[in-house]
C-alpha cells in the first residue's frame, strides 16, 4: 500500500458523504420516496425497512470495484475506490443504524459532542414526515449549529 492509494481511499471516503447527501436529498426524497418513506413515518414496525433497499445501491459499486481490483491487482485504483466506498458504508451503518436509530443499543448515553451533534442533525431531519422541505441530509457532516448546544 503506497501513499497514493491511501489518498485515493481517503478522498473516496469523504466524497461518499457528498454522494450520500445528494442521493438522500434528490433520490430518496425524490423519485424513490416510496422506499424511504417508512424510514420517516415508521409505517413498517419490523426490524427491516423498505429504506434498507438503499444498502444495495451503495454496497454494489464498492463490492464490484473491490472484486475487480483484486482480479487486476490491489495496487490499482479500482480496489482503493471500492474500499473507500465500502468503509464509508460501514461508517454509515455504525453511525446511522446503530448509533442514531439504535437498531442495536450502543452508545446510547454518549457525551461525545461530535456524535451528539450528528444525532441532533438527524433528528431535525426526521421532524419532517413528508419528502418535502427537509434539511440536514448529511450523515457524518452536519451544519455547525447542531454542535453548538453541546459546548
Amino acid at each position: 500500500m503506497d501513499l497514493v492509494n491511501v489518498i485515493i481511499l481517503v478522498i473516496t471516503f469523504f466524497s461518499m458523504e457528498l454522494v450520500a447527501w445528494l442521493t438522500h436529498k434528490y433520490i430518496m426524497h425524490g423519485i424513490f420516496w416510496f422506499f424511504h418513506k417508512d424510514h420517516h413515518t415508521r409505517e413498517n414496525k419490523g426490524f427491516f425497512e423498505k429504506n434498507d433497499f438503499f444498502f444495495l445501491i451503495f454496497a454494489l459499486p464498492g463490492s464490484i470495484l473491490i472484486m475487480y481490483g483484486i482480479e487486476i491487482g490491489i495496487e490499482f485504483i479500482p480496489f482503493w475506490i471500492g474500499l473507500g466506498i465500502s468503509i464509508y458504508g460501514m461508517a454509515y451503518f455504525f453511525v446511522h443504524d446503530l448509533f442514531i436509530h439504535q437498531r442495536i443499543k450502543v452508545l446510547k448515553n454518549t457525551k461525545n459532542k461530535y456524535l451528539l451533534g450528528i444525532r441532533r442533525g438527524h433528528k431535525v431531519h426526521h421532524k419532517r414526515l413528508s419528502k418535502d422541505h427537509g434539511e440536514c441530509f448529511g450523515m457524518l457532516f452536519v451544519p455547525l449549529k447542531y454542535f453548538r448546544q453541546y459546548k
